[in-house]
């Protein structure tokens, strides 16, 4: 998993679970799911950002 954290409006590189942190990057619990090419979401709160917690697993993929 990628530990870099992405701003929201930032295009996802890998479709997956983002979980949203908090400003010092601790989970919050809430995961938003974005597609590969689409801007990630806005948040809750300002100072959020999100993490990569689960990439997408496509058939046939390696």
């Amino acid at each position: 998993m990628s530990d870099e954290l992405k701003k929201p409006g930032q295009i996802a590189q890998q479709s997956g679970q983002y979980e949203i942190t908090g400003p010092r990057g601790g989970g919050t619990g809430e995961e938003r799911t974005v597609t590969k090419g689409e801007p990630l979401p806005p948040t809750p709160q300002a100072g959020q950002r999100y993490k990569l917690v689960d990439r997408t697993k496509h058939k046939g993929s390696k």
